[in-house]
């Protein structure tokens, strides 16, 4: 080894595989030696330290005795001072603000700290935990810091995606951890960014945890910092400091391992490879950009120029992550072209929304949910024993109602936010669920699963055509849509979304809702609708028997249609109003009705009853689902 007095180099790569059962031990053992050592200005004790291969850094030697000395079973913790802020209490999905707010001085510090201080000790003490994130801009800086309070508070390993990328999906895949993302949400320096806690069943983490961090951002004095330097989080390999370790692993190798366990890939890549059959996916610059080309080029066969916006980008390309007819509009444009792709798949900011389209054609999140399960035994292997059980959010339609009553299964109702379906899940009562924005999935894992529901899709597909011959004519995505119609009837269903305004006005107008539908009878008419019942959802938890309360204002008549309001936690500025419209019809001959003119009676009454204009200012929605 080199002499006290100098300093020696070391370099090199290697790759581990993620949550291998056999990790790599690929390390440089550095002997005892007379000498004190320093990494970045560390110091360390004379004794043996790891170092990755996967990092390039020098280790110096110095003889001086008067610096403090790190123990090389521990690290150095400082203890930084805070106070609290306001305005951290987490949402439906986490902690969602503008990014100049996350950078202001231990914003994000104060409530990962928070987070750990509301864990019992037993669920991180030298255990292991997962960081990943969308790419989003101030990814990189967050996750150093994450990386360093977690050392400080005596977590053993964290597993961070390389570039710091890791669908929601993956990490729920992975038993949770940290996701940074504000998922659909723009992303750049001057808009959105977001953290949220995923518990030990990979599930979003549940109102009991999020209260008590909730509650200790308004006492918290301190953060416990490790003192280490910054990861190099582009090449995957271990780092060890300590007793702490910090492993960079592929983002994708793993979750499409469960994705072939789930689909039959090479029924979905006998589809792909068909001349008749075109695919279009758009990653929208977004995470799954880093899992498109694995998964559906080089596992399924499917044309690398199928792929658009395939590079994750920290701002979106200057695009709004989100995959709906808005946002998602060169698809929506590509799909409804002359000579347009067969298949339309996109999906959002960190990969657990997706939209589904045909050549001309829209499948709603209500239908595309109901007709993945009505078809999930015949066509996907994880569910050839039957699906256990159905659920979906308050708002979306009532089409998945339908198929568990011809089905004979279970069926829950429950508020909007995917940890309400965990519980479920968790105790056997739920395989495939979904909600009205753009969310699906199955007990796989415990998030919403944009991939999944593309390769669903791409599996019903698939099955309706295996004994197709060239030349004959294929079954389409609307044709699918259109045959589960005739079966179930259609539920017209529509979403008008108000986004960023003021938050006053959009209270007020819930308030004036929840005090007419507490004063509203069974029997009273509404333009040429008669009520059935009006309230403000509650949901009990048949598992645990928790309560959530102040759901969403419904009106619902007799004839089986809805209208419903709500306030979106999704959002990082004012608030978002969202009015939803649902009429189911029974008869065939008017399923091809555009929506928009079958729902405009109700439209109409939705706007009137909760006077939006007069509370918001609003004129029109700034999205139409």
């Amino acid at each position: 080894m080199a002499s006290c007095c100098n300093s020696l180099k070391l370099e090199g790569m290697f790759s581990s595989a993620f949550r291998s059962s056999k990790r790599s031990s690929n390390a440089i053992s550095i002997p005892s030696s007379s000498c004190n050592l320093y990494i970045h200005g560390f110091p360390l004790k004379n004794n043996s330290f790891s170092v990755s291969h996967s990092r390039s850094f020098t280790i110096e030697a110095s003889s001086s005795s008067s610096t403090n000395i790190v123990e090389p079973e521990g690290i150095k913790i400082t203890s930084v001072p805070t106070k609290p802020i306001e305005g951290q209490k987490t949402g439906t999905s986490g902690l969602r603000k503008k990014v100049k707010v996350f950078m202001e001085e231990n914003y994000l510090s104060n409530w990962i700290q928070s987070l750990f201080n509301s864990l019992p000790p037993e669920d991180y003490k030298n255990g292991v935990l997962v960081l990943g994130g969308d790419g989003r801009y101030f990814n990189r800086e967050a996750s150093q810091i994450i990386i360093k309070i977690a050392a400080g508070n005596g977590v053993g390993k964290i597993l961070v995606g390389r570039d710091g990328i890791m669908s929601t999906p993956a990490v729920s895949a992975a038993n949770g951890g940290f996701i940074m993302s504000a998922s659909h949400n723009p992303g750049g320096p001057e808009y959105d960014w977001g953290i949220k806690f995923n518990y030990n069943s990979g599930q979003p983490a549940p109102e009991s945890i999020t209260d008590k961090i909730y509650g200790n951002t308004l006492s918290i004095s301190e953060i416990k910092m490790a003192e280490i330097p910054d990861v190099d989080l582009s090449r995957t390999g271990v780092t060890k400091y300590g007793n702490f370790t910090v492993e960079v692993v592929d983002p994708v190798s793993d979750y499409l391992e469960l994705m072939e366990s789930v689909f039959d890939f090479r029924l979905i890549k006998s589809l792909l490879a068909r001349s008749d059959f075109r695919f279009a996916f758009d990653a929208m610059h977004a995470v799954t950009g880093a899992y498109a080309k694995p998964i559906f080029v080089d596992k399924l066969g499917a044309s690398p120029d199928s792929i658009s916006n395939g590079v994750p980008l920290e701002d979106f390309g200057h695009g709004h992550p989100d995959p709906n007819l808005t946002y998602a509009k060169d698809l929506v444009n590509t799909m409804y072209g002359e000579n347009g792709p067969d298949f339309g798949a996109a999906s959002d900011g960190d990969g657990d929304r997706n939209m589904i389209l045909g050549k001309k054609f829209f499948v709603t999140p209500s239908d595309s949910v109901a007709i993945i399960a009505a078809n999930a035994q015949e066509a996907i292997p994880y569910f050839q024993g039957g699906p256990k059980g159905l659920a979906r959010s308050m708002p979306t339609s009532g089409a998945l109602d339908r198929v568990a009553e011809k089905s004979g299964l279970k069926f829950f109702e429950v508020p909007t936010g995917w940890k309400f379906f965990g519980n479920l899940m968790d105790v056997g009562k739920l395989s495939i669920c979904g909600e009205e924005s753009f969310g699906t999935g199955s007990d796989h894992i415990r998030e919403k699963d944009g991939i999944w529901a593309v390769l669903a899709w791409l599996s019903i597909i698939a099955y309706r055509n295996k004994d197709k011959k060239p030349g004959e004519n294929l079954v389409s995505v609307s044709d699918v849509v259109k045959q589960h119609w005739a079966t179930y009837g259609r539920n017209f269903f529509s979403r008008y979304d108000y986004e960023e305004c003021a938050s006053e006005g959009a209270n007020k107008m819930i308030e004036y809702l929840r005090g007419l539908a507490s004063k509203s009878k069974a029997g009273e008419k509404y333009g040429n609708y008669v009520l059935q019942f009006a309230d403000d959802f509650s949901y009990t938890d048949p598992v645990d028997g928790s309560v959530a309360s102040k759901q969403g204002v419904r009106f619902v008549f007799t004839d089986g249609s809805r209208i419903i309001f709500r306030l979106s936690g999704t959002g990082s500025a004012g608030a978002t109003v969202r009015v939803y419209i649902e009429q189911f019809e029974p008869d065939a001959s008017k399923h091809d009705m555009d929506a928009q003119v079958a729902l405009k009676p109700l439209i109409d009454l939705a706007l009137s009853v909760s006077k939006l204009k007069d509370f918001t200012g609003r004129e029109k929605p700034t999205v139409i689902t």
